[in-house]
């Protein structure tokens, strides 16, 4: 049925056909606001892109649980995000940071008070990039203390290329967006491989969002060429995938996808009512260290 919430950066005002179950979590999103301090390109900031926008969203997709993910934007300083778990929640919210090798252990510290629980490396394009190959294994050796995680935004040519790094971290690694393996042939990339080894060693994770970012077959095609992809991991690793919005979808400028119908791919993707059940709920309860 339409409701009348318009969300920003997101097409369409249906409700998903699916319902969220109780506690339910977007596992991805980010949030913008000029409150807080600005990095990088200008155009890499977007408005209407709040904490209180977001509600909006959370309205219209029924999830109640919440990880903010530091935005490009905001560069190093998780102010934006420590905020943006305040005022969705702590109880319910908890966040990725961006950090560099010369934070201090209070820092550290601070963040995880705040409800931080992973770091983010965003290198899949080099430019602007507040971080770098370089860092990712001495900052995980410094973040697994804090029982964190690592969630990697690489291509998946980058994955095979550091595939011996990614093999020597000691915590819990976390591949955003399907693990960006390129479509329709994701399952004959090498890097399907290198995730798929990383996966049978019991703390490597997937996230299952962005559909739009690789499908060739778009919207209008519902996203059908990242179902097998899609499936393989989460046949693979039932217990170590979560579903993310990725709002307010910072890579598509011109057309903003239907976030409905992003809710409603999960359903395409992990068929089965429990096992989609674990996705949304006890997955990140898990992951995330929601009580």
């Amino acid at each position: 049925m339409p409701t009348d919430i318009v969300v920003p950066h997101s097409s369409g005002t249906n409700k998903p056909a699916s319902t969220a179950p109780e506690g339910a979590c977007d596992a991805h999103m980010h949030v913008y606001d000029r409150r807080f301090a600005l990095h990088g390109p200008p155009d890499a900031m977007l408005d209407h892109a709040t904490a209180a926008d977001y509600r909006l969203l959370q309205q219209r997709i029924g999830t109640q649980r919440t990880v903010v993910v530091q935005p490009r934007a905001h560069g190093t300083d998780n102010s934006v995000t420590l905020a943006a778990i305040q005022a969705l929640g702590a109880e319910h919210t908890r966040g990725v940071a961006v950090v560099r090798p010369e934070v201090s252990d209070a820092e550290l510290e601070r963040l995880h008070a705040g409800g931080i629980r992973g770091i983010r490396f965003t290198l899949y394009t080099p430019a602007n990039a507040a971080t770098d190959f370089a860092m990712v294994e001495p900052l995980a050796q410094r973040v697994h203390a804090f029982g964190w995680h690592v969630q990697l935004h690489w291509n998946a040519d980058q994955i095979v290329e550091h595939a011996a790094l990614l093999a020597r971290l000691p915590c819990t690694i976390v591949f955003d967006h399907l693990a960006r393996l390129p479509l329709p042939d994701a399952l004959a990339h090498p890097a399907y491989d290198v995730v798929r080894r990383l996966l049978d060693n019991g703390r490597t994770w997937i996230k299952l969002s962005g559909a739009y970012l690789d499908s060739q077959v778009g919207a209008a095609g519902g996203y059908a060429d990242t179902t097998g992809i899609a499936q393989a991991w989460a046949q693979q690793a039932p217990d170590r995938v979560v579903w993310g919005s990725d709002w307010p979808h910072p890579t598509e400028r011109t057309a903003k996808p239907d976030d409905a119908q992003l809710f409603d791919l999960l359903g395409q993707w992990v068929p089965d009512e429990a096992a989609r059940r674990r996705v949304l709920v006890d997955n990140p309860a898990r992951l995330y260290d929601f009580s």
